[in-house]
C-alpha cells in the first residue's frame, strides 16, 4: 500500500485540485516515468540541457498555465498563480531532479518583477512568451556583490529618448542561456541612492546581450552574462526607484518558498530508494534493517521528512490567505527556506549513513540527491541570512499575539494575486501573529508534544528574565543560536496545525516531536557553549535539556510505515 503522506508516482492523483491542474501534474509525472531512470541519470551525468522537458512543458502549456496570473491569462480560465498547485509541481520536479526544478524556479523569479509591474505592455509580452514555451531569468546577482541589491554594477545611462543604454555584468543567473525575458536589476548613472534603481526586461537573444559561460558544473545553466550598450526602451522598464528595490525583495519572497517543496521531493525519492536497498540487503545472515541503529536512522529520516511536508503544506495556506493586514507568511516563508531545506540535508545524511557506499553509485538517484540537497539551503539567501530575518518576528510572535480568523486549508482554484502587490518590503517587526500555544494545546495529551511545549514555554521565560543585552544583540553568532530555538517553536506550531487538518496519526506526530525535543536540547547545549552567553542564560540552557519520552508501541507503528516503503516505488528503467 502506498504511504498517503509521501508522493508515489505509481498512485499519484492530486484529487484536492481542479481537473486541469490534476491532468497537467499527472502528465508531468508520466513524462518522467515514460522517459525512465536511465535517461534521467545519463542526462544528469552528461550535463545535458533538458530540452526534452522544456519541449514537453511548452506542448502542454505547463508553465503558461501555472505561472500566468488570471488578470493576464485572457479567456483561459485555467491560468492563474495558484500557490497550492505550484507547490505540487515544485515537489514533482524536485522528485525527479534539481535541474528540472531549477528551470521552473528561475522562471518564477524572472516573472516576479513583471507581474508586480504596472507596465501593461511588458506583462502582455511575458504572457505571450509563456504561451510560446519560453522560460525566464532573474538578473539580480553579480559576481562582485552577490545578491547585495544595495550595490550593482549594471549601469543605465539615459538615451535622451525616454529610455536607457545598459552596460554591466550579472552572475549566477539561471536560464540566462535561453531566457525569453530576463528581469534585470540596475541603477541609473545620473541618479544617486534608492531613487536610481531600475528593473527592466531584457532578451537573451539580443545582440547586445553577451552570454559568457555556465558558472556551475551541472545539467542546469547558471549563467554569467554581460550587457554592452543594451537598448532599454520605455516599454522595457518594469520598476524605478524604491519600487524596484521592493520588487526584488518581494520576488524573492514569492520564489524562495519553492525551495522547501523541492527539498521534500528530493527526499521522498531518496527515501524510497534507500529503504528498498537497506531492507533487501542481507548482512551477517539478516536484513540490514534488523539492526536497531539502522531502524532508528530510517525512522528519524521518515519523521523528519513528514514534518517537512506538514510544515510546507500548511505554509501554503498562509501564503494564499495573505493580505495587507495579515502578513504572517513573511515569517513562515524564510522558515520554509531555512528550516525545511536544512531538514532535507539531515534526511539525506541519515539515509546515507544507512546505505553507505551505495550512495556513491552512479546509477542511483540517491547519488544525485546527496549532491543537490546541499544547494537548497544556500539559494535565495543563506541559512544565516534567513535565520537573522526570522529573529525580527520573535517578540510579537512569542509575546504579543493578536486575533485572526482561522486560516483554512486552501486548495481552491483561485488566483493568489496579493503576492504581486505585497507593498513596501519593510515593517517586519510590526507584523503580528495568532497565539502559538493554541496549536500545541490540541495535542497536549501526546507525551513529546507536552515535553516540547514545556521547553518552548521555558524559552519565553528565558527571554522575559534574561533577554539579550546590548552587546549580545550585536553578536550575530549568539543571536543565531537563539534563532534556532525560536525556529523550532514556529516549526512545531504549523506541524500541529497541519496534523489537525489532515488527521495525522498520533504515533507519527509524537515521533516527530520526540525529534524536536532532541533538537531543542541540542540547540540549548549550543547556546550554553557560546562565549557571549551569561551565567544565567547558560544555567537556563542546561536546565531545559530534555529526553524525549520513549514508547515501544509508537516506534513499532512508525517502523511499519517505514518498512512498507520497500519496493513501494522504483522508477522504471
Amino acid at each position: 500500500m502506498a504511504d498517503p503522506l509521501l508522493l508515489n508516482p505509481h498512485t499519484y492523483d492530486p484529487a484536492h485540485l481542479d481537473a486541469e491542474s490534476r491532468r497537467l501534474l499527472r502528465a508531468t509525472v508520466d513524462f518522467f516515468e515514460s522517459r525512465g531512470k536511465k535517461a534521467l541519470i545519463d542526462t544528469y551525468i552528461d550535463r545535458e540541457w533538458y530540452a526534452d522537458f522544456l519541449e514537453f512543458a511548452a506542448k502542454e502549456g505547463l508553465f503558461a498555465t501555472f505561472l500566468t496570473p488570471a488578470a493576464d491569462g485572457g479567456d483561459d480560465e485555467n491560468k492563474r498563480w495558484d500557490t497550492a498547485r505550484n507547490a505540487a509541481l515544485s515537489e514533482i520536479l524536485g522528485f525527479y531532479g534539481l535541474g528540472y526544478w531549477y528551470v521552473w524556479q528561475v522562471t518564477v523569479l524572472g516573472l516576479g518583477p513583471v507581474w508586480q509591474s504596472a507596465n501593461a505592455e511588458a506583462r502582455a509580452h511575458a504572457a505571450r512568451l509563456l504561451d510560446d514555451g519560453h522560460v525566464m531569468a532573474f538578473g539580480l546577482s553579480e559576481r562582485t556583490h552577490g545578491a547585495d541589491i544595495y550595490a550593482t554594477d549594471m549601469i543605465l545611462t539615459p538615451d535622451g529618448e525616454g529610455g536607457f543604454r545598459a552596460t554591466g555584468p550579472k552572475y549566477y543567473i539561471g536560464n540566462g542561456n535561453v531566457a525569453g525575458l530576463v528581469s534585470v536589476f540596475g541603477r541609473r548613472a545620473d541618479v544617486e541612492g534608492p531613487d536610481g534603481y531600475v528593473f527592466f526586461a531584457a532578451d537573451s537573444r539580443h545582440e547586445n546581450y553577451h552570454l559568457v559561460k555556465n558558472v556551475v558544473n551541472a545539467q542546469m545553466y547558471v549563467s554569467e552574462f554581460r550587457l554592452e550598450d543594451y537598448p532599454v526602451r520605455p516599454q522595457d522598464v518594469l520598476h524605478t526607484g524604491q519600487a524596484a528595490f521592493d520588487a526584488a525583495l518581494n520576488t524573492v519572497n514569492v520564489g524562495k518558498f519553492n525551495l522547501c517543496t523541492a527539498a521534500v521531493g528530493i527526499c521522498e525519492h531518496a527515501m524510497y530508494e534507500a529503504v528498498t536497498h537497506a531492507h533487501r540487503r542481507v548482512l551477517y545472515g539478516k536484513p540490514v534493517t534488523n539492526f536497531l541503529h539502522v531502524r532508528r536512522e530510517l525512522m528519524d529520516a521518515y519523521a523528519r521528512l513528514v514534518a517537512m511536508k506538514l510544515f510546507s503544506d500548511r505554509a501554503v495556506d498562509y501564503f494564499r490567505s495573505a493580505t495587507g493586514d495579515d502578513r504572517r507568511y513573511l515569517l513562515f516563508n524564510p522558515m520554509t527556506k531555512m528550516k525545511v531545506t536544512t531538514e532535507g540535508e539531515k534526511v539525506i545524511d541519515l539515509l546515507w549513513d544507512v546505505i553507505a557506499a551505495k550512495g556513491f553509485e552512479a546509477d542511483t538517484y540517491f547519488e544525485k540527491a546527496a549532491k543537490d540537497i546541499r544547494g537548497l539551503p544556500k539559494l535565495e539567501g543563506t541559512v544565516h541570512v534567513n535565520l537573522a530575518l526570522i529573529l525580527k518576528f520573535m517578540p510579537n510572535y512569542l509575546f504579543r499575539p493578536a486575533e485572526f480568523a482561522p486560516v483554512p486549508t486552501r486548495h481552491d482554484a483561485t488566483d493568489d494575486e496579493f503576492l504581486f502587490r505585497q507593498g513596501p518590503a519593510r515593517g517586519l517587526g510590526k507584523i503580528q501573529f495568532h497565539e502559538w500555544r493554541t496549536a500545541y494545546d490540541k495535542y497536549a495529551e501526546l507525551p513529546n508534544v507536552a515535553v516540547f511545549r514545556e521547553q518552548a514555554d521555558g524559552f519565553c521565560a528565558l527571554l522575559a528574565a534574561h533577554a539579550p543585552d546590548e552587546g549580545q544583540q550585536r553578536d550575530l553568532d549568539f543571536l543565531l543560536a537563539l534563532g534556532q530555538l525560536f525556529a523550532l517553536i514556529v516549526y512545531g506550531q504549523l506541524i500541529c496545525e497541519q496534523a489537525e487538518a489532515t488527521g495525522l496519526d498520533a504515533e507519527v506526530l509524537d515521533e516527530i516531536f520526540a525529534i524536536l525535543v532532541r533538537d531543542f536540547s541540542g540547540y540549548a547545549t549550543e547556546l550554553h557553549s557560546k562565549a557571549a552567553t551569561t551565567e544565567e542564560q547558560a544555567a537556563w540552557a542546561l536546565a531545559h535539556v530534555r529526553r524525549p519520552v520513549t514508547d515501544g508501541k509508537r516506534d513499532a507503528a512508525v517502523w511499519e510505515r517505514v518498512v512498507a516503503l520497500c519496493g513501494a516505488y522504483e522508477m522504471q528503467p
